[in-house]
């Protein structure tokens, strides 16, 4: 099959358009014929290096970790999709592969689309959904009458978010460019502050829960807005040491990680908030509550630009600009 193959580590690296080793649906997986896929600032970071501590891919590999299509094929034990089926899904750590034509993919990983949306619109979805669904659901427990900040809300996390957080019933806060501040008010954002002009520690207090995508001195200072018992949850670190622990880190490695995030652990404490780093993870059941939501009418995807499957190293570029209004998305 043809593919998008990483042959070694760099900061813009392209990645190779080759052939690729056809995948064969093992026990509990299932094959999938993509139609469409996604991408992330994951795929970049991983790309450019920065996260071989905590994914040290092996070079050549194939990227990609959002995906909708059409299930071709189901391994020894599969019982919950047969061929023709319309699924999407993020799959796995280790298990990543969908810049490609063909993926076998974990059925636990795995859902039916939500069928209300095209391929080139599920395929959207996985990574940020589950990201938002993960922090605001599972690790926050957003409830109703909560105030929740979410940072960069014009981006493919934020949009999604933006509309799950006021799903649970939360008055919701945002960052963004004025030019995108209509966007982000149309998803549901209750307050929505200019990052360029405007000091969001200035206009914002006593909230329960901030939601970070950004690396800068931004973090920090999302301290101040929370009550005590507040929680910061950040998606692009620095990682902590329950993470580590999470991962199996060795303990030299769980000691590097403990001091990457020790002051902004211990801010927090001083301020009686606290403070926890979220790397996703796969999760098909989580996935299916998701299109039920879609389905609904309570979520829906935001799209920025499509790009032919050829084009894929042109859209990588495109989303490395970060001008991406949602999602960028490669449909075949």
């Amino acid at each position: 099959m043809k593919a998008y193959i990483l042959d070694r580590y760099g900061k813009g690296q392209p990645l190779r358009l080759g052939d690729w080793p056809d995948p064969v649906a093992g026990p509990g997986q299932v094959l999938v014929d993509i139609r469409a896929a996604a991408l992330n600032m994951l795929d970049a970071k991983i790309r450019d290096g920065a996260f071989k501590p905590i994914l040290p891919y092996r070079p050549p590999f194939v990227l990609g970790h959002d995906l909708a299509g059409v299930v071709s094929g189901v391994g020894p034990g599969v019982s919950r999709f047969k061929v023709g089926d319309e699924v999407f899904a993020r799959p796995r750590d280790h298990q990543i592969g969908a810049f490609a034509e063909r993926i076998a993919v974990a059925e636990a990983d795995l859902a039916p689309k939500p069928t209300t949306l095209s391929m080139v619109e599920a395929a959207s979805l996985p990574l940020v959904a589950l990201t938002a669904w993960q922090v605001l659901v599972e690790a926050a427990r957003v409830k109703r009458g909560d105030k929740v900040m979410i940072h960069a809300g014009s981006g493919g996390v934020g949009t999604i978010a933006i509309q799950l957080a006021k799903h649970l019933g939360a008055t919701v806060a945002t960052t963004t460019s004025a030019g995108n501040a209509e966007l982000v008010g149309g998803l549901g954002a209750d307050v929505v502050i200019d990052y360029k002009t405007q000091d969001f520690t200035e206009r914002l207090s006593g909230y329960d829960v901030v939601l970070s995508s950004l690396e800068d001195g931004t973090l920090q200072r999302s301290l101040k807005i929370l009550k005590p018992g507040g929680k910061l949850i950040s998606i692009s670190g620095p990682p902590d040491p329950a993470f580590a622990r999470a991962q199996g880190m060795n303990w030299l490695m769980r000691q590097v990680v403990g001091l990457l995030s020790r002051n902004i652990r211990r801010e927090a404490a001083r301020r009686q908030v606290e403070y926890s780093f979220l790397f996703m993870r796969a999760d098909g059941g989580q996935l299916a509550q998701i299109a039920a939501l879609v389905d609904s009418g309570a979520l829906r995807p935001v799209i920025d630009r499509v790009f032919a499957f050829d084009a894929l190293n042109e859209a990588m570029a495109y989303l490395a600009t970060g001008r991406a209004k949602g999602k960028v998305v490669i449909a075949r």
